[in-house]
């Protein structure tokens, strides 16, 4: 393994980050908690349980497109330069990019800090002629790019349509710092996942397996280790469902019973039925995305879909 090609940077956001952000998130109403928090490394697991499922589209799909159009997406995006991957968790979908691609350098940028280290590692052993600078960070921040790829042509790959995650106005700011970190002229490639039929979207995010549920409960695990809260993920249950009006699936926890749950000194109490909010996933239109990406400093230069217009992958340009 040649381990002198991963360059780590941690980044990570501090603990007071988190305790601030889950608390303020507990107090509001309804009481919420950021999907950022899902990724430890057993939240990382899980998510990839999850792609694996039958009922979970958006993977298999986004692969399928990588695939059949990665050629022609590469051939957009440009070679010998930094391919940036935002939130790369196992940078499986990334390989096919990469046989296409072949960049001088990589940088995967995700929260789960041990998760990113296994994937960075085995990167760097298959493919030894490139520079991985492996980076544990909040990548809705400022992103920071290695001093040492400052010379190199960039391009950015958001895959897995998480986009969809954030507030539409959360969204476009988003959209904006990476227009803002890649200069005129650089590449975004992106997943988008569309509107489509709410039983396909509904199955998505319950599988019969049970590992979407296990993943948003684990989010209660997370903050149990990190920040010394006391809560039972038993005594919560998964429940997703797409929101018409919204245009976007819903994921929360139902509290199964009243309990109090302390995180340092507070205590909040939970009555049967009351709600934790963890994820949105909205879906767009083709134009309603292109009309976001517009506004946030990009151009369209191509796109494609699959054949049941379920997924979509972008490929725009700063302007």
């Amino acid at each position: 393994m040649n381990n002198l090609a991963v360059r780590f940077y941690d980044r990570h956001p501090p603990e007071t980050d988190m305790h601030r952000e889950v608390m303020e998130g507990l107090l509001a109403t309804p009481p919420r908690i950021s999907p950022k928090y899902f990724y430890d490394q057993r939240g990382s697991e899980l998510f990839e349980a999850i792609t694996e499922t039958p009922e979970y589209y958006p993977f298999r799909t986004e692969v399928a497109l990588l695939e059949q159009y990665g050629g022609e997406m590469a051939e957009l995006l440009g070679s010998d330069g930094l391919l940036v991957e935002l939130g790369s968790g196992s940078s499986r979908k990334t390989r096919l990019l990469l046989d296409a691609l072949r960049p001088a350098a990589y940088m995967p940028v995700d929260i789960s800090r041990e998760f990113l280290r296994g994937a960075a590692s085995a990167l760097a052993a298959d493919y030894p002629g490139m520079e991985v600078y492996a980076t544990c960070a909040d990548f809705t921040q400022a992103l920071e790019l290695p001093p040492e790829a400052s010379i190199l042509s960039r391009a950015v790959f958001f895959p897995g349509s998480s986009i969809g995650n954030f507030e539409p106005a959360d969204a476009r700011q988003l959209l904006q710092n990476i227009a803002g970190s890649l200069g005129r002229g650089g590449y975004l490639l992106i997943g988008v996942d569309l509107q489509k039929d709410h039983v396909v979207l509904n199955r998505a995010y319950n599988d019969e397996a049970g590992y979407t549920a296990a993943f948003n409960r684990n989010i209660l695990n997370h903050i149990n280790r990190a920040l010394g809260a006391d809560f039972d993920p038993d005594c919560f249950r998964h429940c997703a469902y797409y929101n018409e009006t919204a245009e976007r699936v819903e994921m929360h926890l139902v509290s199964c019973c009243i309990q109090q749950v302390s995180l340092g000194e507070r205590r909040f109490s939970f009555c049967h039925g009351d709600t934790i909010h963890t994820e949105n996933a909205y879906k767009y239109t083709h134009d309603g995305f292109t009309a976001l990406a517009k506004s946030a400093g990009f151009e369209p230069v191509a796109m494609w879909m699959d054949e049941r217009a379920y997924f979509s992958v972008h490929c725009l340009r700063v302007i």
